[in-house]
Order: structure tokens, then sequence, then C-alpha cells
């Protein structure tokens, strides 16, 4: 029996994966002891990032990734909590 997967569950399948690929890129980034292997894994990491932004705004412009707007009060809360201490460069 053959199963069709939806538009949603393929790009949000798309998406979890570039999601891992990033956490991972990004670890070996870190660890990377030779410069030119750091390098060729932080490239590989931009362009991993630049793919999840392209799903993403694939999702959303669909409607399948909905992203409420942000409520006034929770913005000046968070912008309030994260300015304490913070110096301006």
């Amino acid at each position: 029996m053959e199963q069709i997967y939806t538009e949603k569950e393929i790009l949000g399948d798309a998406l979890t994966a570039e999601k891992t690929s990033t956490n991972v890129y990004n670890t070996y980034s870190n660890e990377c002891v030779h410069e030119d292997m750091r390098a060729v894994m932080l490239k590989i990491l931009e362009q991993e990032h630049e793919i999840q932004d392209d799903v993403f705004k694939m999702m959303h412009s669909r409607g399948l990734y909905p992203t409420p707007d942000a409520q006034t009060d929770k913005i000046a809360q968070a912008k309030a909590k994260f300015a304490c201490g913070v110096k301006a460069i």
C-alpha cells in the first residue's frame, strides 16, 4: 500500500533535518583543531542555515508554519529583561 505524505509533512521533515544539520555542523566547527577544516565546516554551516531559511520561508508563505505577531507588552517585557546590565557599544 502506497502512503502519500502531505506537503506540510514533507517540508516539516526537511525543516527538522536542516535544524539537526545546523546543530551538527556547529558542533563540528567548534571542535575543529585545524583552521582550514574549521573554515570548511563554517561554510557548510552557513549553507545549511540558508537552506533552513528557504524551507522555513516556503512553509510560512504557504501557511504551513504560521507565526503569530508578538504582543506589544511581551516585546516591552523582553526588551526590559535583556536590557539590564547591557552597555552600549
